[in-house]
């Protein structure tokens, strides 16, 4: 990361404050909603509150780029091009970005930069140079006949991406989409507005045409309910909570029966057994990846399946490291965990809190608020039970539930006992184990032996009520095209 005075950098950073639609900025009607930073509770800025009528112009202006624009219709290698510029753009924005972000979500600045906007622009470069590798098909068939199966862009994609990374999530949708030569209508949660805002001005900067990335910011769902049930809307791709995806799933089949894509809510079990080939690295990593990104991701590891013969050892590690973590400003580059996203987040949280003590949970780390702002101690719970909420539900914060077991069997037991199934981890040394624990495990992701690693190379995506569809790898192009079937008589 570079180095720099953040709060300096932050007192002359200039932010968006309108809609981004049909290639330029637009205020809307008037109305405007507040941006809070978590990082102190100030007031950031008043940004442009989107309704029917800006969704319906948003829309309108990628349906018009998708009907008579250029985008779909270029040379697969021109729509690559322009991604590439679009990334180099965001490299060349990558310092004022991540102060962004870190400002409107509490993201520490060190891990805005070096890999907030690290995934953001390596993700458009990735799509910039598959866009015109990808083939089509030409089945072997009868002698006097020629068949054809082509991949078609879907048409408008609808975005709805959440605030916890709201830059790399954002990435993962519009660019695939936009390497298909579909157009996007992209709409950020109103916790997370500006960096969203800032892109649709750089996708414009990048050479992008008017109407291929709109961006709409909304204080509360009516955006995300408009673009839902918009019928010139042909796909919806959503990252947030499971109950919210269900309206998007209900506003589909209450419209035009668009293609709806969930990557929604997470429960992550991380498997720890004896024979882990490092158990000091297994309760390490455990503990950075709940507390990362202040527990606000939907792949946090936040059930700890822990063998009870090991469970003393590795837990004592982790609250010795959730004492240790300096939790502060985010704009501090020594910063390891910022705060929550906001105050009605925060309350949200403490209540999971409040919940397990009272369930009879052992609280043995943290559990308490910090200082000026949204800011929440790294949690830690033992003698939690699969039937307890702190189980069961999504906390979506730094807070740590430590349950044990046996043998393997209850290990696998314990760990697919949810409603969610997007990602699990696993530690063990034998290499049998690892392949049929991870065949058992009812999960879009297994991690063994580590952690939250990967690259663009492979999809990401869950089962269960963690969604439908895969974001990442060249897979994601799947939601973004139509297969077309031709039949020629020779």
């Amino acid at each position: 990361m570079i180095s720099e005075d953040w709060g300096a950098r932050a007192e002359r950073l200039t932010l968006p404050i309108h809609h981004h639609i049909d290639g330029g900025d637009e205020p809307g009607a008037g109305a405007t909603f507040t941006v809070i930073s978590p990082r102190d509770g100030r007031v950031l800025t008043e940004v442009a509150d989107a309704g029917q009528a800006e969704v319906d112009a948003a829309v309108a202006a990628a349906r018009r780029a998708f009907d008579q624009g250029p985008w779909p219709r270029l040379a697969p290698a021109e729509r690559g091009r322009a991604l590439l510029r679009l990334a180099d753009l965001i490299e060349e924005r990558r310092a004022d970005l991540a102060l962004t972000v870190s400002l409107e979500m509490g993201k520490p600045i060190k891990d805005a930069y070096d890999i907030e906007l690290l995934a953001a622009l390596s993700t458009f470069r990735w799509y910039g140079q598959l866009a015109d590798k990808l083939t089509d098909e030409s089945p072997h068939t009868a002698p006097d006949a020629l068949a054809l199966v082509t991949r078609e862009p879907a048409g408008v994609v609808g975005a709805v991406v959440p605030w916890n990374f709201p830059l790399t999530i954002a990435s993962w949708k519009v660019a695939p989409a936009l390497a298909a030569g579909c157009t996007v209508v992209l709409k950020p949660s109103e916790c997370s507005p500006l960096s969203a805002l800032t892109l649709g001005r750089l996708a414009t900067e990048a050479g992008l045409p008017p109407g291929v990335l709109n961006v709409v910011a909304a204080g509360g769902p009516a955006a995300g309910r408009a673009l839902g049930l918009h019928p010139d809307v042909d796909v919806l791709a959503f990252t947030g909570s499971t109950a919210v995806g269900r309206h998007f799933m209900r506003y589909s089949a209450d419209s035009n029966l668009k293609r709806v894509w969930l990557e929604l809510g997470g429960k992550s079990p991380n498997i720890i057994l004896p024979d882990a080939p490092d158990l000091d690295r297994a309760a390490a990593t455990a503990a950075w990846g709940i507390f990362f990104n202040q527990g606000e991701m939907c792949t946090a590891p936040s059930r700890l399946l822990v063998h009870s013969a090991i469970a003393d050892r590795v837990t004592e590690a982790i609250v010795t490291r959730a004492r240790e973590l300096r939790v502060g400003d985010p704009l501090d580059p020594a910063t390891e965990m910022g705060p929550l996203v906001g105050e009605a987040h925060l309350g949200r949280v403490l209540g999971h809190v409040r919940s397990g003590i009272e369930e009879g949970a052992r609280l043995l780390a943290g559990g308490s608020r910090r200082r000026t702002g949204s800011y929440l101690e790294p949690t830690v719970f033992d003698r939690v039970t699969s039937g307890m909420r702190l189980a069961r539900e999504e906390i979506f914060g730094p807070v740590l539930s430590v349950l044990t077991f046996d043998d393997l069997d209850e290990a696998v037991a314990l760990a697919n006992a949810s409603d969610y199934g997007l990602a699990a981890g696993l530690w063990t040394a034998d290499l049998s184990t690892a392949h049929q624990v991870s065949r058992a495990l009812r999960a879009g992701t297994v991690w063994v032996n580590c952690y939250e690693e990967g690259d663009l190379t492979v999809p990401f995506g869950g089962v269960k009520q963690s969604g439908s569809g895969r974001d990442k790898s060249s897979h994601a192009l799947e939601k973004y095209t139509e297969l077309k079937t031709t039949w020629i008589r020779l």
